[in-house]
Protein backbone atom coordinates (compact mmCIF):
# COMPACT_ATOMS: atom_id res chain seq x y z
CA UNK A 1 0.00 0.00 0.00
CA UNK A 2 0.97 3.30 -0.95
CA UNK A 3 1.01 5.30 2.51
CA UNK A 4 1.76 8.76 0.82
CA UNK A 5 -0.88 8.52 -1.82
CA UNK A 6 -3.60 7.23 0.92
CA UNK A 7 -2.62 10.17 3.30
CA UNK A 8 -2.96 12.67 1.22
CA UNK A 9 -6.04 10.87 -0.42
CA UNK A 10 -7.60 11.64 3.53
CA UNK A 11 -5.98 15.23 3.78
CA UNK A 12 -7.87 15.99 0.79
CA UNK A 13 -11.31 14.48 1.98
CA UNK A 14 -10.33 16.42 5.12
CA UNK A 15 -10.21 19.84 3.57
CA UNK A 16 -13.38 19.36 1.33
CA UNK A 17 -15.23 18.41 4.23
CA UNK A 18 -13.84 21.73 6.17
CA UNK A 19 -14.15 23.79 3.15
CA UNK A 20 -18.27 22.14 3.26
CA UNK A 21 -18.81 23.23 6.61
CA UNK A 22 -17.77 26.74 6.31
CA UNK A 23 -19.80 27.22 3.44
CA UNK A 24 -23.05 25.69 5.63
CA UNK A 25 -21.88 28.60 8.22
CA UNK A 26 -21.90 30.87 5.10
CA UNK A 27 -25.21 30.24 4.03
CA UNK A 28 -26.93 30.39 7.06
CA UNK A 29 -25.68 33.60 8.25
CA UNK A 30 -27.40 35.01 4.25
CA UNK A 31 -30.42 33.12 5.71
CA UNK A 32 -30.88 34.82 8.61
CA UNK A 33 -29.58 38.35 7.06
CA UNK A 34 -32.43 38.07 4.72
CA UNK A 35 -34.78 37.08 7.29
CA UNK A 36 -33.64 40.40 9.19
CA UNK A 37 -34.81 41.83 6.11
CA UNK A 38 -38.09 40.39 5.90
CA UNK A 39 -38.89 41.40 9.60
CA UNK A 40 -37.94 44.83 9.32
CA UNK A 41 -39.71 45.47 5.84
CA UNK A 42 -42.54 44.19 7.94
CA UNK A 43 -42.38 46.72 11.03
CA UNK A 44 -41.83 49.61 8.64
CA UNK A 45 -45.06 48.67 6.74
CA UNK A 46 -46.92 47.90 10.18
CA UNK A 47 -45.59 51.34 11.20
CA UNK A 48 -46.51 52.66 8.34
CA UNK A 49 -49.49 51.77 8.72
CA UNK A 50 -50.54 52.59 11.93
CA UNK A 51 -49.22 55.94 11.06
CA UNK A 52 -51.58 56.02 8.26
CA UNK A 53 -54.71 55.38 10.30
CA UNK A 54 -53.93 57.27 13.01
CA UNK A 55 -56.02 60.44 13.52
CA UNK A 56 -54.40 63.73 13.43
CA UNK A 57 -54.01 65.98 16.26
CA UNK A 58 -56.98 68.25 16.31
CA UNK A 59 -59.33 66.49 13.79
CA UNK A 60 -62.31 65.26 13.32
CA UNK A 61 -60.99 61.73 14.34
CA UNK A 62 -59.52 62.63 17.11
CA UNK A 63 -62.62 64.30 19.20
CA UNK A 64 -64.32 61.35 17.97
CA UNK A 65 -62.00 59.13 20.25
CA UNK A 66 -64.53 59.67 22.86
CA UNK A 67 -66.75 56.94 21.79
CA UNK A 68 -65.25 53.29 22.93
CA UNK A 69 -65.54 51.87 18.92
CA UNK A 70 -63.16 54.50 17.89
CA UNK A 71 -61.07 54.78 20.92
CA UNK A 72 -60.97 51.13 20.44
CA UNK A 73 -59.46 51.11 17.22
CA UNK A 74 -57.01 53.99 18.30
CA UNK A 75 -55.78 51.32 20.88
CA UNK A 76 -55.78 48.45 18.32
CA UNK A 77 -53.06 51.25 16.16
CA UNK A 78 -51.16 51.42 19.19
CA UNK A 79 -50.59 48.17 20.08
CA UNK A 80 -49.97 47.46 16.32
CA UNK A 81 -47.05 49.73 16.68
CA UNK A 82 -45.49 47.82 19.84
CA UNK A 83 -45.82 45.15 17.97
CA UNK A 84 -43.89 46.32 15.18
CA UNK A 85 -41.69 47.51 17.95
CA UNK A 86 -40.99 43.53 19.02
CA UNK A 87 -40.73 42.66 15.03
CA UNK A 88 -37.63 44.77 14.81
CA UNK A 89 -36.61 44.00 18.10
CA UNK A 90 -36.16 40.51 16.33
CA UNK A 91 -34.38 41.55 13.65
CA UNK A 92 -31.86 43.73 15.52
CA UNK A 93 -30.96 40.53 17.82
CA UNK A 94 -30.73 38.13 15.41
CA UNK A 95 -28.21 40.79 13.10
CA UNK A 96 -26.03 41.21 16.78
CA UNK A 97 -26.90 37.31 17.91
CA UNK A 98 -26.52 35.43 14.63
CA UNK A 99 -25.27 37.14 11.65
CA UNK A 100 -22.64 39.29 13.32
CA UNK A 101 -21.18 36.87 15.89
CA UNK A 102 -21.21 33.81 13.13
CA UNK A 103 -19.71 36.22 10.52
CA UNK A 104 -17.08 37.12 12.76
CA UNK A 105 -16.14 33.73 13.67
CA UNK A 106 -16.77 32.25 10.57
CA UNK A 107 -13.46 34.64 9.55
CA UNK A 108 -11.89 32.94 12.41
CA UNK A 109 -12.38 29.14 11.31
CA UNK A 110 -11.04 30.48 7.78
CA UNK A 111 -8.26 31.98 9.37
CA UNK A 112 -7.81 28.56 11.33
CA UNK A 113 -8.08 25.94 8.31
CA UNK A 114 -6.22 28.03 6.47
CA UNK A 115 -3.12 27.54 9.28
CA UNK A 116 -3.57 23.97 10.04
CA UNK A 117 -3.59 23.25 6.01
CA UNK A 118 -0.32 25.32 5.60
CA UNK A 119 1.13 23.23 8.44
CA UNK A 120 0.65 20.10 6.54
CA UNK A 121 1.97 21.20 3.28
CA UNK A 122 5.22 22.85 5.00
CA UNK A 123 5.42 18.88 6.78
CA UNK A 124 5.03 17.12 3.41
CA UNK A 125 7.36 20.05 1.69
CA UNK A 126 10.00 18.80 4.60
CA UNK A 127 9.64 14.94 4.07
CA UNK A 128 9.83 15.30 0.37
CA UNK A 129 12.98 17.29 0.86
CA UNK A 130 15.00 14.86 2.95
CA UNK A 131 13.72 12.21 0.91
CA UNK A 132 15.40 13.37 -2.18
CA UNK A 133 18.90 13.66 0.01
CA UNK A 134 18.53 9.96 0.55
CA UNK A 135 17.64 9.19 -2.93
CA UNK A 136 20.39 11.07 -3.87
CA UNK A 137 22.76 9.74 -1.70
CA UNK A 138 21.70 6.56 -2.77
CA UNK A 139 22.29 7.04 -6.24
CA UNK A 140 26.10 8.09 -5.43
CA UNK A 141 26.70 5.19 -3.23
CA UNK A 142 25.28 2.84 -6.06
CA UNK A 143 27.61 4.75 -8.60
CA UNK A 144 30.52 5.03 -6.24
CA UNK A 145 30.21 1.44 -5.73
CA UNK A 146 30.01 0.34 -9.52
CA UNK A 147 33.20 2.15 -10.03
CA UNK A 148 35.16 0.32 -7.13
CA UNK A 149 34.19 -2.93 -8.57
CA UNK A 150 35.43 -2.04 -11.71
CA UNK A 151 38.57 -0.63 -10.48
CA UNK A 152 38.94 -3.66 -8.34
CA UNK A 153 38.60 -6.23 -11.14
CA UNK A 154 41.04 -3.61 -13.35
CA UNK A 155 43.53 -4.33 -10.84
CA UNK A 156 43.31 -7.88 -11.08
CA UNK A 157 43.38 -7.58 -14.42
CA UNK A 158 46.46 -6.10 -14.51
CA UNK A 159 48.51 -8.00 -11.61
CA UNK A 160 47.90 -11.20 -13.77
CA UNK A 161 48.80 -9.73 -17.24
CA UNK A 162 52.47 -10.56 -17.56
CA UNK A 163 53.17 -7.71 -19.80
CA UNK A 164 52.01 -4.99 -17.06
CA UNK A 165 54.71 -3.72 -15.26
CA UNK A 166 55.01 -3.24 -11.51
CA UNK A 167 54.57 0.45 -11.33
CA UNK A 168 51.26 -0.34 -13.58
CA UNK A 169 49.92 -2.87 -10.70
CA UNK A 170 50.64 -0.89 -8.35
CA UNK A 171 49.18 2.65 -9.52
CA UNK A 172 45.96 -0.10 -10.83
CA UNK A 173 45.65 -1.11 -6.90
CA UNK A 174 45.89 2.06 -5.37
CA UNK A 175 42.95 3.18 -7.65
CA UNK A 176 40.96 -0.26 -6.83
CA UNK A 177 41.77 0.85 -2.82
CA UNK A 178 40.84 4.45 -3.31
CA UNK A 179 37.32 3.93 -5.33
CA UNK A 180 36.69 1.61 -2.81
CA UNK A 181 37.37 3.70 0.00
CA UNK A 182 34.95 6.65 -1.74
CA UNK A 183 32.31 3.79 -2.09
CA UNK A 184 32.16 3.07 1.57
CA UNK A 185 31.96 7.19 2.39
CA UNK A 186 28.84 7.00 -0.33
CA UNK A 187 27.46 3.74 1.87
CA UNK A 188 28.12 5.64 5.03
CA UNK A 189 26.41 8.69 3.94
CA UNK A 190 23.57 6.69 2.24
CA UNK A 191 23.01 5.20 5.56
CA UNK A 192 22.94 8.61 7.63
CA UNK A 193 20.64 9.61 5.44
CA UNK A 194 18.41 6.48 5.31
CA UNK A 195 18.23 6.99 9.25
CA UNK A 196 17.10 10.88 9.31
CA UNK A 197 14.24 10.10 6.63
CA UNK A 198 12.86 7.01 8.13
CA UNK A 199 13.07 9.17 11.63
CA UNK A 200 11.38 12.09 9.89
CA UNK A 201 8.99 9.89 8.01
CA UNK A 202 7.66 8.71 11.57
CA UNK A 203 7.29 12.14 12.69
CA UNK A 204 5.78 13.07 9.94
CA UNK A 205 2.70 9.91 9.62
CA UNK A 206 2.67 9.38 13.78
CA UNK A 207 2.69 12.60 15.40
CA UNK A 208 2.84 15.70 13.02
CA UNK A 209 0.20 14.44 10.60
CA UNK A 210 -2.31 13.02 13.58
CA UNK A 211 -2.28 16.54 15.45
CA UNK A 212 -2.94 18.41 12.59
CA UNK A 213 -5.91 16.28 11.54
CA UNK A 214 -6.94 16.57 15.22
CA UNK A 215 -6.72 20.05 14.99
CA UNK A 216 -8.96 20.28 11.97
CA UNK A 217 -11.51 17.91 13.64
CA UNK A 218 -11.54 19.97 17.09
CA UNK A 219 -11.97 23.32 14.76
CA UNK A 220 -14.73 21.36 12.67
CA UNK A 221 -16.40 20.07 15.98
CA UNK A 222 -16.48 23.64 17.20
CA UNK A 223 -17.98 24.72 14.03
CA UNK A 224 -21.07 22.73 14.06
CA UNK A 225 -21.27 23.59 17.71
CA UNK A 226 -21.34 26.88 16.68
CA UNK A 227 -23.93 26.87 14.32
CA UNK A 228 -26.26 24.92 16.49
CA UNK A 229 -26.30 27.61 18.99
CA UNK A 230 -27.17 29.62 16.36
CA UNK A 231 -29.60 27.44 15.03
CA UNK A 232 -31.09 27.48 19.16
CA UNK A 233 -30.57 31.37 18.66
CA UNK A 234 -33.01 31.67 16.11
CA UNK A 235 -35.29 30.12 17.97
CA UNK A 236 -35.07 31.65 21.03
CA UNK A 237 -34.92 35.13 19.32
CA UNK A 238 -38.50 34.61 18.61
CA UNK A 239 -39.43 33.32 22.08
CA UNK A 240 -38.02 35.85 23.53
CA UNK A 241 -40.56 38.39 22.65
CA UNK A 242 -43.54 35.81 22.91
CA UNK A 243 -45.00 36.90 25.93
CA UNK A 244 -44.91 40.80 24.78
CA UNK A 245 -46.53 40.14 21.64
CA UNK A 246 -49.06 37.42 23.24
CA UNK A 247 -49.78 40.61 25.60
CA UNK A 248 -50.47 42.86 21.94
CA UNK A 249 -52.57 40.64 20.98
CA UNK A 250 -54.69 40.71 24.59
CA UNK A 251 -54.49 44.54 24.16
CA UNK A 252 -56.49 44.03 20.98
CA UNK A 253 -58.74 41.67 22.39
CA UNK A 254 -58.92 44.31 25.17
CA UNK A 255 -59.88 46.65 23.01
CA UNK A 256 -62.49 44.85 21.16
CA UNK A 257 -64.04 43.73 24.76
CA UNK A 258 -64.04 47.27 26.11
CA UNK A 259 -66.48 48.60 23.04
CA UNK A 260 -69.80 49.63 24.62
CA UNK A 261 -72.42 50.64 22.31
CA UNK A 262 -74.92 51.69 24.66
CA UNK A 263 -72.61 54.18 26.28
CA UNK A 264 -71.62 55.41 22.59
CA UNK A 265 -74.68 56.34 22.16
CA UNK A 266 -75.31 58.19 25.87
CA UNK A 267 -71.92 59.96 24.92
CA UNK A 268 -73.18 60.99 21.33
CA UNK A 269 -76.62 62.21 22.65
CA UNK A 270 -74.53 64.24 25.44
CA UNK A 271 -72.84 65.57 22.72
CA UNK A 272 -74.83 66.72 20.53
CA UNK A 273 -78.19 67.35 22.61
CA UNK A 274 -79.70 70.89 22.23
CA UNK A 275 -81.63 71.63 24.77
CA UNK A 276 -84.77 73.33 22.87
CA UNK A 277 -88.03 72.79 24.27
CA UNK A 278 -90.07 70.41 22.30
CA UNK A 279 -93.65 72.62 20.44
CA UNK A 280 -96.54 72.00 22.49
CA UNK A 281 -99.99 70.81 20.76
CA UNK A 282 -101.29 73.04 18.18
CA UNK A 283 -104.39 74.67 19.02
CA UNK A 284 -107.40 74.15 17.39
CA UNK A 285 -108.93 77.09 15.76
CA UNK A 286 -113.05 76.75 15.22
CA UNK A 287 -113.82 78.97 12.36
CA UNK A 288 -117.31 77.93 12.33
CA UNK A 289 -118.00 80.38 15.06
CA UNK A 290 -119.05 83.56 14.47
CA UNK A 291 -115.82 85.60 14.75
CA UNK A 292 -115.29 88.79 13.80
CA UNK A 293 -112.98 89.04 10.91
CA UNK A 294 -111.61 92.58 11.04
CA UNK A 295 -110.39 91.87 15.11
CA UNK A 296 -108.97 88.16 13.70
CA UNK A 297 -107.75 88.74 10.58
CA UNK A 298 -103.75 87.75 12.38
CA UNK A 299 -105.04 84.74 13.80
CA UNK A 300 -106.15 83.47 10.28
CA UNK A 301 -103.26 82.88 8.61
CA UNK A 302 -101.81 79.36 8.92
CA UNK A 303 -101.67 77.83 12.11
CA UNK A 304 -98.52 78.21 14.05
CA UNK A 305 -95.67 75.31 13.20
CA UNK A 306 -93.10 74.19 15.30
CA UNK A 307 -90.97 77.17 13.54
CA UNK A 308 -92.83 79.66 15.16
CA UNK A 309 -93.50 77.68 18.45
CA UNK A 310 -89.51 77.95 18.88
CA UNK A 311 -89.97 81.40 20.33
CA UNK A 312 -86.19 83.44 19.63
CA UNK A 313 -85.10 80.65 17.50
CA UNK A 314 -87.57 80.15 14.83
CA UNK A 315 -85.67 82.49 12.30
CA UNK A 316 -83.00 79.25 12.37
CA UNK A 317 -83.51 76.92 9.55
CA UNK A 318 -85.28 73.58 10.91
CA UNK A 319 -82.85 70.63 9.32
CA UNK A 320 -83.72 66.98 10.45
CA UNK A 321 -81.21 64.24 9.55
CA UNK A 322 -80.19 67.14 6.61
CA UNK A 323 -76.49 68.60 6.24
CA UNK A 324 -76.14 71.98 8.56
CA UNK A 325 -74.26 74.54 6.57
CA UNK A 326 -70.70 75.45 8.32
CA UNK A 327 -72.13 78.08 11.16
CA UNK A 328 -69.75 80.60 12.21
CA UNK A 329 -67.94 80.60 15.57
CA UNK A 330 -69.18 83.83 17.48
CA UNK A 331 -67.15 84.73 21.02
CA UNK A 332 -70.44 83.70 22.92
CA UNK A 333 -71.46 80.73 20.98
CA UNK A 334 -74.90 81.86 20.59
CA UNK A 335 -74.75 79.74 17.46
CA UNK A 336 -74.90 76.67 18.90
CA UNK A 337 -77.94 75.50 20.81
CA UNK A 338 -78.87 76.12 24.91
CA UNK A 339 -77.13 72.94 25.82
CA UNK A 340 -74.05 73.01 23.81
CA UNK A 341 -73.53 76.20 24.37
CA UNK A 342 -73.64 76.17 28.30
CA UNK A 343 -71.28 73.54 28.10
CA UNK A 344 -69.05 75.20 25.64
CA UNK A 345 -68.92 78.72 27.90
CA UNK A 346 -68.06 76.33 30.87
CA UNK A 347 -65.03 74.97 29.49
CA UNK A 348 -64.32 78.27 27.96
CA UNK A 349 -64.30 79.99 31.84
CA UNK A 350 -62.45 76.52 32.97
CA UNK A 351 -59.82 76.95 30.50
CA UNK A 352 -59.21 80.70 31.67
CA UNK A 353 -59.13 80.13 35.04
CA UNK A 354 -56.17 77.31 34.66
CA UNK A 355 -54.91 80.47 32.29
CA UNK A 356 -55.23 82.79 35.53
CA UNK A 357 -54.04 80.20 37.89
CA UNK A 358 -50.73 80.21 35.91
CA UNK A 359 -50.18 83.80 35.38
CA UNK A 360 -50.86 84.31 39.33
CA UNK A 361 -48.61 81.98 40.51
CA UNK A 362 -45.73 83.41 37.89
CA UNK A 363 -46.60 86.53 39.76
CA UNK A 364 -46.42 84.66 42.95
CA UNK A 365 -43.04 83.80 41.98
CA UNK A 366 -42.38 87.18 40.68
CA UNK A 367 -42.91 89.05 43.94
CA UNK A 368 -40.31 86.20 46.30
CA UNK A 369 -37.48 87.07 43.63
CA UNK A 370 -37.97 90.82 43.97
CA UNK A 371 -37.53 89.77 47.65
CA UNK A 372 -34.45 87.93 47.34
CA UNK A 373 -33.15 90.63 45.06
CA UNK A 374 -34.03 93.48 47.72
CA UNK A 375 -32.02 91.63 50.44
CA UNK A 376 -29.54 90.59 48.39
CA UNK A 377 -28.80 93.22 45.85
CA UNK A 378 -25.41 91.15 44.41
CA UNK A 379 -28.40 89.17 43.02
CA UNK A 380 -30.03 90.82 41.25
CA UNK A 381 -31.77 94.66 40.49
CA UNK A 382 -34.67 94.27 41.57
CA UNK A 383 -36.49 96.75 39.31
CA UNK A 384 -35.35 95.00 36.34
CA UNK A 385 -38.75 92.81 37.14
CA UNK A 386 -41.16 95.58 37.17
CA UNK A 387 -42.08 95.37 33.69
CA UNK A 388 -42.12 91.52 33.86
CA UNK A 389 -44.69 92.16 37.18
CA UNK A 390 -46.11 95.16 34.98
CA UNK A 391 -47.35 92.67 32.32
CA UNK A 392 -48.64 89.63 34.62
CA UNK A 393 -50.36 92.22 36.16
CA UNK A 394 -52.14 93.62 33.04
CA UNK A 395 -52.46 89.49 31.71
CA UNK A 396 -54.36 88.49 35.32
CA UNK A 397 -56.72 91.23 34.76
CA UNK A 398 -57.51 91.13 31.14
CA UNK A 399 -58.14 87.12 32.35
CA UNK A 400 -60.40 88.55 35.46
CA UNK A 401 -62.34 90.59 32.72
CA UNK A 402 -62.83 87.78 30.49
CA UNK A 403 -63.45 85.13 33.47
CA UNK A 404 -66.31 87.81 34.04
CA UNK A 405 -67.71 88.42 31.15
CA UNK A 406 -68.07 84.46 30.22
CA UNK A 407 -69.39 83.88 33.39
CA UNK A 408 -72.37 86.50 32.69
CA UNK A 409 -72.71 84.48 29.48
CA UNK A 410 -73.22 81.22 31.59
CA UNK A 411 -75.61 83.16 33.62
CA UNK A 412 -77.62 84.27 30.96
CA UNK A 413 -78.02 80.84 29.69
CA UNK A 414 -79.03 79.35 32.51
CA UNK A 415 -75.53 77.92 33.49
CA UNK A 416 -73.56 77.58 37.36
CA UNK A 417 -70.53 79.11 37.27
CA UNK A 418 -68.07 76.34 38.68
CA UNK A 419 -65.08 78.35 38.50
CA UNK A 420 -62.65 79.18 41.40
CA UNK A 421 -63.01 82.39 42.32
CA UNK A 422 -59.39 83.80 42.57
CA UNK A 423 -58.22 86.63 44.65
CA UNK A 424 -55.44 88.96 43.93
CA UNK A 425 -52.26 88.79 45.52
CA UNK A 426 -50.97 90.90 48.43
CA UNK A 427 -48.37 93.14 47.16
CA UNK A 428 -46.67 95.27 49.55
CA UNK A 429 -45.85 99.47 48.24
CA UNK A 430 -42.99 98.25 47.01
CA UNK A 431 -44.17 95.50 44.54
CA UNK A 432 -42.80 92.88 46.61
CA UNK A 433 -44.54 89.87 47.74
CA UNK A 434 -46.13 89.17 50.73
CA UNK A 435 -45.31 86.00 52.87
CA UNK A 436 -48.67 86.09 54.35
CA UNK A 437 -50.39 85.67 50.73
CA UNK A 438 -49.69 82.33 50.45
CA UNK A 439 -51.90 80.77 53.00
CA UNK A 440 -54.89 83.69 52.61
CA UNK A 441 -54.68 83.09 48.54
CA UNK A 442 -55.44 79.40 49.85
CA UNK A 443 -58.02 80.55 52.48
CA UNK A 444 -59.75 83.04 49.84
CA UNK A 445 -60.49 79.96 47.34
CA UNK A 446 -62.11 77.77 49.87
CA UNK A 447 -63.92 80.48 50.91
CA UNK A 448 -65.14 81.73 47.75
CA UNK A 449 -66.92 77.83 47.41
CA UNK A 450 -70.62 77.99 47.36
CA UNK A 451 -71.87 75.73 50.03
CA UNK A 452 -74.80 74.13 50.47
CA UNK A 453 -78.12 76.12 49.39
CA UNK A 454 -76.48 78.50 47.80
CA UNK A 455 -74.98 79.48 43.90
CA UNK A 456 -73.16 82.00 42.46
CA UNK A 457 -74.59 85.32 40.98
CA UNK A 458 -72.95 87.09 38.03
CA UNK A 459 -71.78 90.80 39.55
CA UNK A 460 -73.61 92.07 36.32
CA UNK A 461 -76.75 90.86 37.36
CA UNK A 462 -77.21 92.50 40.60
CA UNK A 463 -77.59 96.34 41.74
CA UNK A 464 -75.07 99.08 41.00
CA UNK A 465 -74.82 99.43 44.96
CA UNK A 466 -73.20 95.88 45.32
CA UNK A 467 -69.51 95.76 45.12
CA UNK A 468 -68.73 93.60 41.78
CA UNK A 469 -65.66 92.50 43.30
CA UNK A 470 -66.88 90.32 45.88
CA UNK A 471 -68.74 87.08 44.57
CA UNK A 472 -72.28 87.03 45.53
CA UNK A 473 -74.64 84.15 46.39
CA UNK A 474 -77.58 84.19 46.98
CA UNK A 475 -80.21 81.11 48.54
CA UNK A 476 -82.28 78.82 46.66
CA UNK A 477 -84.59 75.89 47.57
CA UNK A 478 -82.79 73.26 45.60
CA UNK A 479 -81.69 70.55 47.76
CA UNK A 480 -77.73 69.46 47.52
CA UNK A 481 -75.95 66.68 48.83
CA UNK A 482 -73.80 66.87 51.85
CA UNK A 483 -70.26 67.95 51.03
CA UNK A 484 -68.30 64.64 50.95
CA UNK A 485 -65.37 64.59 54.13
CA UNK A 486 -61.94 64.81 51.77
CA UNK A 487 -60.41 61.30 52.36
CA UNK A 488 -56.62 61.77 54.47
CA UNK A 489 -53.95 60.99 51.69
CA UNK A 490 -51.47 59.96 54.36
CA UNK A 491 -49.94 61.00 57.57
CA UNK A 492 -47.42 63.38 59.20
CA UNK A 493 -45.69 63.47 62.59
CA UNK A 494 -45.12 67.01 64.37
CA UNK A 495 -41.31 67.84 64.73
CA UNK A 496 -42.34 71.11 67.02
CA UNK A 497 -44.76 72.76 68.48
CA UNK A 498 -46.92 74.95 66.14
CA UNK A 499 -49.69 77.11 68.20
CA UNK A 500 -51.68 78.17 64.80
CA UNK A 501 -52.57 81.40 66.17
CA UNK A 502 -53.50 82.48 62.50
CA UNK A 503 -56.87 82.32 60.66
CA UNK A 504 -56.95 79.15 59.13
CA UNK A 505 -54.05 77.58 61.26
CA UNK A 506 -54.37 74.84 63.24
CA UNK A 507 -52.37 74.16 66.43
CA UNK A 508 -50.39 70.88 67.20
CA UNK A 509 -48.24 69.73 69.42
CA UNK A 510 -44.07 67.82 68.86
CA UNK A 511 -44.74 64.00 68.42
CA UNK A 512 -48.53 64.23 67.56
CA UNK A 513 -49.71 62.39 64.51
CA UNK A 514 -52.08 64.06 62.00
CA UNK A 515 -54.49 63.11 58.97
CA UNK A 516 -52.88 64.70 55.76
CA UNK A 517 -56.04 66.02 53.67
CA UNK A 518 -53.95 68.39 51.07
CA UNK A 519 -50.35 68.08 49.96
CA UNK A 520 -48.20 71.23 50.30
CA UNK A 521 -48.79 73.11 46.55
CA UNK A 522 -45.59 74.91 46.87
CA UNK A 523 -46.24 77.94 49.25
CA UNK A 524 -44.88 76.19 51.93
CA UNK A 525 -48.69 74.81 53.91
CA UNK A 526 -49.97 71.81 54.09
CA UNK A 527 -53.61 71.17 55.03
CA UNK A 528 -54.91 68.34 57.78
CA UNK A 529 -56.86 67.13 60.16
CA UNK A 530 -57.48 65.98 64.12
CA UNK A 531 -59.34 62.68 64.71
CA UNK A 532 -61.79 64.70 66.09
CA UNK A 533 -62.53 66.71 62.46
CA UNK A 534 -60.76 69.79 63.09
CA UNK A 535 -58.83 70.75 59.99
CA UNK A 536 -56.01 73.59 59.20
CA UNK A 537 -53.12 74.55 57.46
CA UNK A 538 -49.46 73.61 59.32
CA UNK A 539 -45.73 74.64 58.05
CA UNK A 540 -45.11 71.56 55.93
CA UNK A 541 -41.21 71.95 56.76
CA UNK A 542 -42.48 71.62 60.78
CA UNK A 543 -43.74 67.97 60.54
CA UNK A 544 -42.30 64.86 58.41
CA UNK A 545 -45.00 63.84 55.94
CA UNK A 546 -45.92 60.21 54.02
CA UNK A 547 -47.97 60.22 51.32
CA UNK A 548 -50.38 57.19 50.62
CA UNK A 549 -49.24 55.12 47.75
Amino acid sequence: MDWGTELWDQCDIIDKHTQSGLDLVEKYVKFVKERTEIEQNYAKQLRNLTKKYSPKRGSKEELECRFSNHQAFLDILNEMNDYAGQRELIAENMMINICIELTKYLQELKQERKTHLSEAKKAQQSLEGTYKQLDNSKKRFEREWREAEKAAQYAEKTDQDLNATKADVEKAKQQAHMRTHIAEECKNDYALQLQKYNKEQNQFYFTDMPLIFSRLQDMDERRIKKLAQGYILFADTERQVMPIIGKCLEGISRAGTNVNEKNDSVVLIEQHKSGFERPGDVEFEDYSQGINRASSDSSLGTPKGPLELLGKNRNKTFRLFNKKSKSVDTEGFTHLPPEQRRKRLQQKIDDISKELQKEMDQSEALGKMKDVYEKNPQMGDPASLAPQITQTAQNMERLRGELNKYESWLAEAGGRGDSIRYSTHSLNNNGAHNPNSDLQKRRTIEASRPTRGQHYVHPGAISDDTDSSQAIYTEFDDDFEEEEVAAPIGQCTALYNFPGSSEGTISMQEGEVLSVVEEDKGDGWTRVRRNNGDEGYIPTSYATITLNK
